[in-house]
C-alpha cells in the first residue's frame, strides 16, 4: 500500500512538476528554488508519516543560517533522504549516485533541486561533479553527503570514505555532522516490510573548514565519524 501511494503521489505532483520546470525555462531561479524545496518537504514528511513514524530532530539551532554547509552524516536506510528533506530546517540537495538518474520523476526533481549525481568508479567523473558541487555551494546551496556510501542497515557504521570531505574543504564551508538513529527500524530491519519506528536526528556543532590547517583536514574524516558515532 505504501509504495502504491508512494506512485500515486509522484503522478499527483506531475502539474507541480510542469510549474517547476516553467519556472527553469524562464529563468526565475529563486522562485524556481522556493517552489521545489517546499514541494520536496511536503512529499518528504508525507512519506515518513505514511509509516506511522516519528521523528526527533535534537541540536537544529546548530546549523548555520548565514551560509551554505555541507551535511554529512551515518546512512541507516532508504527514509534517510526524506528525513533530511522533510525535518531539517534548510534548504539542501543531495550528493547522489548516477544510478539514480534512472528513476522517472524522482531524478527530474533532484535535477532541479542541483542535486550532483556521482559515477563512484570514475574518478575524473567524480572530480567533475565535486568541481560542480563547489560551484553550486558558492552560489549559496547546501548539500548531503553520505559518506559510507551505502546504508549500514543497522546501527554500525561502516568505513567513510575520504573523498566525501573534498567538497566542503574545496568550498571551504562548515561541516555539519549529522547522527541518523533508527531510521533502518523503518524498512531495513523488517526486509521489504514498512513499520512504525521512533527515529532521531542528532546535529551535532558545525565545524568551520575555512583557514583549517592540513594536519586538520586529514584528521577530518575521523574528527567527524567520531562525533557521529558518539551519538548513537
Amino acid at each position: 500500500m505504501w509504495f502504491i501511494l508512494f506512485w500515486l503521489y509522484q503522478i499527483y505532483l506531475i502539474p507541480k512538476l510542469i510549474y517547476a520546470y516553467i519556472l527553469n525555462k524562464n529563468n526565475k531561479i529563486k522562485e524556481r528554488d522556493s517552489f521545489v524545496y517546499g514541494v520536496a518537504g511536503r512529499w518528504a514528511r508525507f512519506l515518513v508519516k505514511m509509516t506511522g513514524s516519528t521523528v526527533k530532530v535534537i541540536g537544529e539551532e546548530n546549523i548555520p543560517h548565514n551560509s551554505p554547509v555541507v551535511f554529512i552524516g551515518n546512512h541507516q536506510g532508504n527514509f534517510d533522504i526524506p528525513i533530511y528533506l522533510g525535518y531539517i530546517n534548510k534548504p539542501k540537495a543531495f550528493i547522489s549516485k548516477i544510478e539514480i538518474k534512472k528513476i522517472p520523476f524522482i531524478s527530474t526533481w533532484m535535477k532541479y533541486m542541483n542535486c550532483i549525481f556521482m559515477e563512484r568508479d570514475d574518478v575524473r567523473q567524480s572530480l567533475k561533479a565535486i568541481n560542480e558541487g563547489v560551484e553550486y555551494i558558492k552560489q549559496g546551496y547546501s548539500y548531503v553527503i553520505f559518506p559510507e556510501g551505502s546504508r549500514s542497515k543497522g546501527d554500525n557504521i561502516n568505513e567513510f570514505k575520504t573523498g566525501s570531505f573534498k567538497l566542503a574543504l574545496k568550498a571551504e564551508v562548515p561541516i555539519v555532522p549529522v547522527t541518523m538513529k533508527g531510521s533502518y527500524k523503518i524498512m531495513e530491519k523488517n526486509g521489504f516490510f514498512i513499520t512504525p519506528a521512533y527515529i532521531e536526528v542528532i546535529i551535532s556543532p558545525a565545524i568551520e573548514t575555512a583557514g583549517m590547517s592540513k594536519e586538520d583536514a586529514r584528521n577530518i574524516q575521523d574528527k567527524v565519524k567520531n562525533i557521529i558515532s558518539s551519538n548513537l
